[in-house]
């Protein structure tokens, strides 16, 4: 058991810190080619973040682990929204763009309302809804791009800053190596949490959603915790939703086309299948309960961070106590 749990965290780091050598490397071959900064944080850097999640569960599905590609999509959104959102709003509430905020709303729970209808209808994750997903993914990439071009001021990457001191050479490095640590982690990270869960006696599902899911959010948590300390405020929540659609749309949508599979059926509540009355509808209820009030009030409560901070808790007590 202890082989598999330190093989599972070296997993981890090698995610880590393979996506940040990723996003710098990418970052900086694009800066030499002059790319605009706004194209480069809406693709290089957002794709290059979401990686690890999508590795993971790209190889779960291909590897036959179907039950983990859908925990780490959905588990990363819950993690995102109900932990590092409400952590930074607990601490430090505010006032929000709602102007800024709408599309990606829109296009979030556009595509949450085709992802919870074919896992209420069917269950089973098709090819075809893959490619949709992905349709989605780039029609999200233009729009934000085109928004981008549109109000250039405050659009700039942090990451692309420091790009410009990275020689052609060191940046092909760095994508190289960023590339294939995330391959080797994400190999990790799927092989032994199977190994953690069949040791425990739980569904994979649950360590998808729970160990795994945080893992791979843990760059976000990063910058949550880093931004706070630092005195610069909550995150912004257009980043976080961004972040969602990424992995509702991306990491779904190439897992479904690289591999279909099913809902998860190993947990019940009650004698029904958690995730149809748990998982999806948590998701749909943490994004909703962040940013609907935001929306018509144009500002974050700190209540908001309070609530679902014990939503998350009590998620993952209910998770280990199924």
């Amino acid at each position: 058991m202890l082989i598999p749990v330190l093989l599972f965290a070296l997993g981890l780091v090698l995610l880590i810190k393979g996506g940040d050598w990723f996003v710098d490397g990418a970052t900086g071959i694009a800066e030499r080619f002059h790319v605009p900064e706004i194209i480069i944080g809406a693709t290089v850097v957002s794709i290059g973040t979401t990686l690890p999640e999508v590795m993971v569960s790209s190889t779960s599905a291909l590897t036959g682990h179907g039950e983990i590609a859908y925990g780490n999509a959905v588990g990363s959104i819950i993690c995102n929204t109900a932990l590092i959102a409400a952590l930074t709003v607990a601490v430090r509430p505010g006032p929000v763009d709602t102007r800024s905020l709408k599309p990606p709303v829109i296009f979030f729970f556009t595509s949450a309302a085709i992802f919870c209808l074919n896992a209420y209808i069917s269950g089973y994750f098709s090819r075809v809804l893959g490619v949709v997903m992905l349709a989605i993914f780039a029609l999200y990439l233009f729009v934000t791009i085109r928004q981008g071009f549109r109000n250039p001021a405050g659009q700039q990457d942090e990451d692309a800053e420091h790009a410009e001191d990275l020689s052609m050479g060191k940046a092909a490095v760095l994508l190289v190596v960023g590339a294939a640590l995330i391959a080797v982690g994400a190999n990790l990270l799927v092989n032994n949490g199977t190994l953690i869960a069949q040791a425990m006696g739980v569904p994979e599902s649950v360590i998808a959603l729970t160990f795994v899911a945080l893992g791979t959010s843990l760059p976000e948590l990063v910058t949550a915790i880093t931004s706070l300390v630092k005195g610069h405020g909550a995150l912004s929540l257009g980043n976080i939703i961004g972040a969602n659609i990424f992995n509702l749309v991306l990491v779904c949508g190439v897992s479904m086309t690289l591999a279909p599979f099913r809902i998860p059926q190993s947990s019940t509540i009650a004698g029904m299948n958690a995730s149809l009355v748990l998982d999806i509808p948590l998701m749909l209820f943490v994004m909703a309960f962040l940013c609907l009030p935001a929306l018509a009030r144009k500002k974050l409560s700190r209540l908001q961070g309070i609530v679902l901070l014990a939503v998350y808790a009590a998620f993952c007590a209910i998770q280990f106590s199924m």
